[in-house]
Formats: structure tokens, sequence, C-alpha cells
């Protein structure tokens, strides 16, 4: 459908245009208020400075759609039921009023005590009530109600055992005054939050004051009437219940102000009002807002709850605090004013869920973003100068751009799908130095601090570790937990490639396991399956754990040992650990990388359980003596039997490091039969690669350190590696 022809069956009276197709067109300044475009397509439309006030777009496609200072709200049919409404309110609010006005004039009704003792009860209740709304708010009085109610009669009632007469009138009054507070505190406020907010028009601004001045009518009215009839026409009842009044719509009017503030604790209040103004007004509920434009628009009075809003601008927006915003991240405040802003220096994002927000040149120096999900969000051209992106989630977030000069990205979760392009950034931080860090260095790169990443070179440093899943372990890491955990994961995501590229203790409790995964992989959805099997497993006893890895192959006890290893030693961390259906297929293995250098290896054998170093040294013994002997090379099987001696009696490593570098050894006697072999050459390869990596995790001087300097290069050259 063309706009022209929308417009002129508009113009027609015709309201019903349900799952039009109106892509790309035009309602540039036009009315189409009221209009039910519920479902209908407006991909691309422009409609700035349109009035779409009470307009229905539930459930329509509206990507890209400019409304830019376009006017939500409500249509003049809808303010004249809600003013009517809210005079309702405040005429309910006026009853209530009149009842405890009523209540304490009893007070003055001379030589009847029962009434005298219910006055004052009734007042006692009625200001510590009021105290409590306004220190605690009130959603604490209404889910208190009525136990309190109950409360009041039981201690009155017990006060005044041995009275006779007076218990029965002290409990009612007791109860009486403390739900009639509850009732009129919450419906005068509900009418004062919408007078004060001006949520749903001026008309209903201004009968915010009329419903006050009905309230106060209504409650000294009754006043008059309940102390003419129950105490005689008396200045003072009239006076007093006068003032009970006045002072209870004031109370009420100040909590309704408080509540369009943003007070928490009247969060029941506001979302009430907010809701109410809503009605009849603008519909955004369910539609597709992706990259749709509202900059300087006017949302008052709109609903926008359960609408998608990725990548949505809302710079300088008027109202975004009066419309409905459901669970989304408009409902922060703090929020709010970012998105509006722009400015968020310094701001602290912690673990907030932002995911899909449009923070598009926006200034965010020195902002903290760890664990912050801004995965899908627009960063384009914004100043992330010297911010802490820790943990960041930033899968299919756009930085074009943006500046990252000082910037701490220490395990951010920058993927494929991050756009990277024109990023401005002359060095960043890889590590995140707390006060008390055992390591306090900040691991700058480029590391020599004279030098700066020249332009577009820090997308290419970056780069070759964006396609990873990062498994980050936090605290409490449990080896089995996590071998079990990651086959499980490899099995049921074949097609996810899963391959273990690093392993790295951080810290005292934490721990990383980096995998490499195809570009098109769901990162998000496989670290939410793996962490679910992994704190399920760690949830079990140690020896049902036990007992399934019992259950499974040799591969997964090797990951369970390399696991150990990793923790132990945090000089060296495991990479290429390949993972495709099976754990390990049987040519693949461990590499390890000393943080000086690129080593590598293979972990073989089951060396998990209890190990048997004995059996273990046998078996190497074994296989060395099956090695041919080669009068024109080194003699490979003294310079493995050197080596072995010096794995078992080096002091500085446990049984299972011992077992895992001996299994390397074993290797090598294996790949010595056929030296020449492609295939055993790169077992060699792998193996000679763990060891000098576990050897440079020792300190100078030990052993096995000595050792290798001694027979490894010899070891090496015999397979032709040097």
């Amino acid at each position: 459908m063309k706009a022209e022809e929308l417009l002129r069956r508009y113009r027609q009276g015709e309201r019903n245009f349900v799952g039009a197709n109106l892509r790309r067109q035009s309602f540039r300044g036009q009315d189409l208020s009221g209009a039910d475009l519920t479902g209908a397509d407006l991909t691309g439309a422009d409609l700035t400075g349109a009035a779409i006030r009470g307009t229905n777009f539930s459930n329509a496609t509206l990507i890209k759609t400019n409304f830019h200072q376009a006017k939500t709200g409500l249509q003049l049919r809808w303010v004249a039921i809600l003013t009517f409404l809210a005079w309702l309110f405040a005429g309910v609010a006026g009853g209530h009023t009149a009842f405890n006005g009523y209540l304490v004039s009893l007070i003055f009704d001379i030589g009847n005590l029962s009434s005298n003792i219910a006055g004052w009860v009734a007042l006692v209740v009625q200001i510590a009530f009021f105290a409590i709304v306004l220190c605690k708010g009130i959603s604490a009085v209404v889910a208190g109600a009525v136990a309190g109610t109950i409360a009041v009669a039981v201690a009155v009632g017990v006060a005044g055992a041995g009275a006779g007469t007076f218990t029965g009138a002290g409990a009612f009054t007791g109860a009486g005054a403390f739900t009639g507070a509850i009732a009129f505190t919450i419906a005068g406020a509900f009418t004062g939050a919408i007078a004060v907010s001006g949520a749903v028009s001026g008309a209903i601004a201004v009968s915010g004051a009329v419903s006050g001045a009905i309230a106060i009518a209504v409650a000294v009215a009754g006043v008059i009437i309940g102390t003419v009839s129950g105490a005689g026409a008396v200045i003072g009842p009239i006076a007093v219940a006068g003032v009970v009044a006045i002072a209870s719509v004031l109370i009420s009017a100040y909590i309704g102000w408080r509540a369009l503030m943003g007070d928490p604790k009247y969060v029941l209040i506001r979302s009430a009002a907010i809701a109410f103004a809503a009605w009849g007004g603008t519909s955004f509920r369910a539609a597709d807002l992706t990259s749709a434009n509202f900059n300087h628009a006017c949302l008052k009075s709109a609903d926008l709850r359960q609408a998608t809003l990725n990548r949505t601008s809302w710079l300088h927006t008027c109202h975004l605090d009066r419309l409905r915003p459901g669970s989304s991240f408009l409902s922060n405040p703090q929020i709010r004013t970012l998105v509006q802003t722009g400015q968020g220096q310094g701001i602290d994002l912690t673990h907030l869920n932002l995911r899909g927000i449009n923070l598009a040149d926006a200034q965010l120096k020195d902002a903290c973003c760890r664990a912050t999900d801004l995965s899908e969000a627009t960063l384009s051209g914004a100043n992330l100068t010297r911010a802490n992106l820790v943990q960041t989630q930033l899968d299919q977030t756009d930085l074009t751009g943006a500046i990252l000069t000082g910037a701490t990205i220490e395990d951010w979760g920058i993927t494929g799908d991050t756009n990277l392009q024109g990023v401005r950034c002359e060095y960043v931080y890889m590590h995140s130095v707390k006060e008390g860090d055992p390591d306090p260095n900040p691991r700058r790169k480029p590391d020599n601090y004279e030098e700066t990443f020249a332009e577009g070179e820090f997308g290419d440093f970056i780069k070759p570790i964006v396609d990873t899943l990062d498994l980050y372990h936090n605290q409490n890491v449990d080896s089995g937990a996590i071998a079990i955990a990651f086959k499980q994961l490899a099995e049921n995501n074949p097609e996810a490639n899963l391959e273990i590229v690093a392993m790295e203790k951080r810290g005292q409790d934490k721990f990383l396991l980096r995998a490499k995964t195809p570009q098109h992989a769901n990162h998000s959805q496989l670290s939410q399956q793996y962490f679910a099997d992994y704190n399920q497993l760690r949830s079990l006893p140690n020896q049902e754990t036990q007992r399934l890895i019992a259950e499974k192959d040799d591969r997964i006890r090797s990951l369970e040992n390399f696991v150990e290893i990793a923790l132990k030693r945090p000089s060296f961390y495991a990479e290429n650990y390949q993972q495709r259906g099976d754990l390990m297929s049987e040519n693949s293995g461990v590499n390890i990388n000393t943080r000086d250098g690129n080593v590598s290896g293979v972990a073989g054998g089951d060396i998990s359980g209890v190990i048997n170093l004995g059996n273990i040294q046998g078996d190497i013994h074994n296989a060395i003596q099956q090695l041919p002997s080669n009068p024109s090379q080194p003699n490979l099987k003294d310079l493995l039997n050197q080596l072995q001696t010096a794995i078992a009696e080096e002091p500085e490593l446990d049984d299972t490091e011992k077992a895992a570098a001996l299994a390397q050894v074993k290797k090598l006697a294996e790949a010595g039969q056929a030296p020449q072999d492609s295939r055993m050459k790169q077992l060699a390869t792998k193996a000679t690669g763990f060891l000098k990596g576990i050897a440079g995790s020792l300190t100078a001087g030990a052993k096995l350190v000595t050792a290798w300097d001694k027979v490894g290069p010899a070891i090496m050259s015999g397979f032709g590696l040097l």
C-alpha cells in the first residue's frame, strides 16, 4: 500500500490498517493518531514529525523506521476518560480520609471513654502508618497490610483487656484506621502521581489539583457529617478532622511526586500511575524496533513492553521516564539518561544486560563495563578511553571507529562477528590490576611503553583470537567436571568443531578454557550449555564424578589431568587440544605454551586415578628397548633413558606431572621406530615441545632442566627438528 492511499482512507474515517505493507513509505509530518497498524510492515518508513497519539503498532515491523520528532500520547477521548477516572480515585481517597478523620474526631467525644480511646488509637495508628510509608516505602506497608491490621486489633484488644466495651471499639478502630490509611494512601498517591507527572496530558495535570480539592472536600464533608451525627457539631472535632484530611492529601501528593521522581520506595505507585497514563496511548508492544530512530521524539504514554530494541536510537528523546518499558534496559533510570544524552564518563555498568543498546558516539571514558553484556550493541564512534572491558560480552557488537586507547580488555568476549573496523587504539592492557594483586603487571600491548599501535594495527593484533569460545571459571575449579562437561558439549554440538587452544590459570582460583570454533558458532548458546552441565556435575559428590570419569575413555582422563597441570603450573598453558566429536583424535594432542615462547607436545596414556609410576616407567622402558640401533645418529635409547630418570627424580614435579611428562617420553620412543615418517615426526614435535614447556616452568638448575638442556637438542636433532 502506498502512503497516499492510506492517508486518503484515513481522512475518510478509516482506522483499520492491520497487516498493511508500508515499507519505505513517507508519512512525514502526517497525523496517524488512532490508526490500527497492528502487524504492519513499516520497514524503512519515514514518520518524522508525525502525530501518532493512540496509534497501535503492536507486533509491527519497524526496522530502521524513522520516528524523529514524532509525538506519541493519548487522543482527546482517552484524556476525558482518564480524567474522569482520576476524579473517581480522588473521591475514593477523600472517602477514606473522611473515615480516618471521623475516627480521630472521636477524641473530642466528651463523656464517652471508649470513643476517646478509639480516637486516640486511630490518631496513633495513622501517624505510625505515614511514618513507615515515608521512611520505608509503600511496598513494605502493602505487603504487611493484613498482618498489620490483625496485629493492631490484637494489640488493642490485649491492652484493653478487662476494660469491657473498650476492647471491641479499640480493636475495630485500630484495624479500621490502618486499612483506611492504606487505602487512602494508595489511591491518593496514585492520583497525586498522575497529577504531578503530567503523564497523561496538561488536562489531567490540572485535574490532579481538582482531584486533591475533591479529596479534601469529601473528607471534610464526611468528617462534618460524622461529627455532627456522632459527637455533636463542635468546632474542635471538625478542625482536627480537617487538619487530618488535608495532611493526608498533602502526604499522598508528596508520595506521588517522589514516585515520579524515581524513588525506589514508591515503585509500585510509579508503575501503576505510568500504566494508567499509558492506557489507550501509543502501543509498540512486541514490535520490532531494530535500528529505529526516536531521536528528539516525544514518547509519553507509550507502551514498549516486549518490543525488540536492538540498536534503537534514543538521543534527546523526551519523556522516556513516562512510558512502559517492560523488562528492557529502559527500566533503569541510569541507562535512560545515558541513551538520551550519550554522556557516560565514569559510569558503572557492571554486570548489566545491555544487549542491543545504541551508544553510538557516546562518551564512555573511564566507564566500567566489567562483565556487561553489550552483544549486538552499537558502539560506533564511542569514546572508550581507559574503559574497563574485563569479561565484557561483545558478540556482533559494532565498534566501528570506536576509541579504545588505554582500555583493559582481559577476557573480553569479542567474536568473529564483532566489527572492529577503523578502531582507534594506541595501546591496551591485557590484565586488570587490583589492589593487593600478586601480579601487578597490567601487560600493556605493545609491550614497549614507547611504542603505540599504528593506524589499523590493533584490529590485526586482536583478530587471531576472536573466533574462540572462552569458558571462564571463577571459583572452586573442578577438573573432572570440566573434562566431562566439555566432552558432552562437543558430543552434543559436533557442528561446532570445538578445538581447545588454551588453558590458563588466572589468580588463585580462576581458570580459563579457550576453544576455537567456526565463525558461525553461537558462543552464547555453547557457553550456556557447558556451564549448565559443569555446574550440575560440580554439585555431585566427588565419588560420583570419579565414577563418571571412569566410564569414559582414556582421552577424557587426559584432559582432566592437563587441567590439573595447568592449575598447578600457571607458568604454562595448553593449546591446540583437538576436539571433534571424540575428546581427542588418535593423532591429536595438547600443545603447551610457556609465557615466553611457543612450544608444543602430545598428551597420551591413562594417567588419571591412582598413579603407579613404577608401572608407567616399566612400560616406557619396554618401549625404549624396542628402538632400533643407528650408529650414524645419537643413541636415542640412552638419551631417552637419561630423560626418563631425570623426570622420575625431579622433586618439583608431583606424580601427576611426572606421569604426563613420562607419557611424552613413551611417545618419543614410539616415534623413534620410524623417525622419518611424517606422522611420527609430528608426534615427536609435539612431545619435545611439551617436555620443553614443562622444563621451562621449573626453576633454573632443576634436575629436569639440566637434563633437558643436555639431551633435548640431541633428541630433536635425531628427528630432524633442528
